[in-house]
C-alpha cells in the first residue's frame, strides 16, 4: 500500500463557514486506517486512529505531543458516545484507556505541528469542548466535569480561534460533535422557509431536511399508540421512548430535543406510528411535498 494525500475544499457559508482547503493524509493508503487532517493555513493538526491501529498510531510523532484527544463509541442508545481528554503524551494515555474502557473504537488526538500546546492551553480546550458537547447535545459524555483552568483573556481568544478548527476538523473525520443539529438561524418560535410539517390524528411534528436526514424539531409530537401495521421502525421508535428523547404527555409523546432521522419516511413512520412516505407526508406551509420541493426538478 502506499501513502495518499487528499486535498478538498471546504465551502458551507450558509452557517458561517469560509471556504478552506482540508489535507487529509493517509500513512498507509488505507481510507479506513490512520487519517491525519489539517487545515493548510492552520497548526492544528487531528490525527484519527480505530482503536485496532493502535500500535500503528504509536509508530507516529503526531501521537505523542502535548494535546486533546476524543474516543468515539457507540453502544446500543441512540446517541453515539464520547471521551474528552487531555495528555501530555496522548498515545500513551489512550494506551491506558484502551486497557480500561470497552465503548470507544476510534480515537481523534488534537496536536499542533509546532507543539505549542502548554498544559494549560489543553486543560482549557477540554474543559470548553465539554462545555459544548453538553451545549449541542449530540453525544453521550463518559466522564466527570472537566475543571475550568484561569487563564488571560487574550490566551483564551486564541483558543476560541483553534477551537474553531478543532470542531471543523473533526467533523470532517466524520464526528458531529460540535455541529448544531439544526441551521444556526433557527429557532423554535420562527418559521422559516426551510420548515415541514407533519400533521395527523391529533399530532403535529415541524423538520428540517439537512445533510444528515430529517431533523424532527424540539417540541414536536409523536403519537401515543403505533398502528399494528408499522413494523419497520417499531423498535427505533420503542428506543425514542426508552432513552427519553421523547416524553409522554396526555395525548401524545414530545421531543424534548432535535433529533435527526436517516430518512425522511423513518421520521415521519415514527411520529405517526404507521407505515409512511416521507416525501410525501413532510409538507411545508403551503402544502407542497418535500419530493415536490426537494425532488421535484431534478
Amino acid at each position: 500500500m502506499y501513502n495518499k494525500l487528499i486535498h478538498f475544499a471546504l465551502v458551507v457559508t450558509e452557517i458561517g463557514y469560509k471556504a478552506r482547503t482540508i489535507q487529509i493524509f493517509l500513512p498507509d493508503g488505507s481510507p479506513r486506517g490512520i487519517k491525519i487532517a489539517e487545515i493548510t493555513s492552520r497548526i492544528v493538526r487531528a490525527t484519527l486512529m480505530p482503536r485496532n491501529r493502535l500500535n500503528d498510531a504509536g509508530q507516529r510523532e503526531e501521537t505523542k505531543s502535548v494535546g486533546l484527544y476524543f474516543l468515539f463509541g457507540q453502544t446500543d442508545d441512540l446517541k453515539p458516545q464520547v471521551y474528552i481528554g487531555e495528555a501530555e503524551n496522548c498515545y500513551l494515555r489512550i494506551k491506558q484507556h484502551n486497557k480500561e474502557k470497552d465503548f470507544w473504537d476510534t480515537a481523534v488526538v488534537i496536536t499542533t505541528n509546532n507543539n505549542s500546546f502548554t498544559k494549560a492551553h489543553i486543560k482549557y480546550l477540554e474543559w470548553y469542548c465539554y462545555e459544548q458537547c453538553i451545549a449541542i447535545n449530540r453525544f453521550k459524555l463518559q466522564q466527570t466535569i472537566p475543571t475550568k483552568p484561569y487563564l488571560p483573556e487574550q490566551v483564551i481568544a486564541d483558543l476560541m480561534d483553534i477551537f474553531d478548527t478543532i470542531k471543523i476538523l473533526i467533523s470532517t473525520l466524520g464526528y458531529h460533535l460540535f455541529e448544531e443539529v439544526r441551521g444556526s438561524n433557527e429557532s423554535d418560535n420562527i418559521l422559516q422557509t426551510d420548515t415541514y410539517y407533519c400533521k395527523s390524528k391529533g399530532v403535529e411534528a415541524l423538520g428540517q431536511f439537512t445533510d444528515e436526514g430529517l431533523v424532527v424539531l424540539k417540541n414536536s409530537q409523536m403519537v401515543l399508540e403505533a398502528a399494528p401495521s408499522m413494523k419497520s421502525y417499531l423498535a427505533l421508535r420503542n428506543k425514542l421512548i426508552s432513552d427519553r428523547i421523547v416524553e409522554r404527555s396526555t395525548s401524545h409523546y414530545i421531543f424534548v430535543n432535535d433529533h435527526v432521522f436517516k430518512s425522511p419516511s423513518a421520521a415521519s413512520a415514527v411520529v405517526l406510528g404507521r407505515p409512511s412516505n416521507g416525501w410525501a407526508d413532510w409538507k411545508d406551509i403551503n402544502g407542497k411535498t418535500l419530493d415536490e420541493i426537494k425532488r421535484g426538478n431534478l
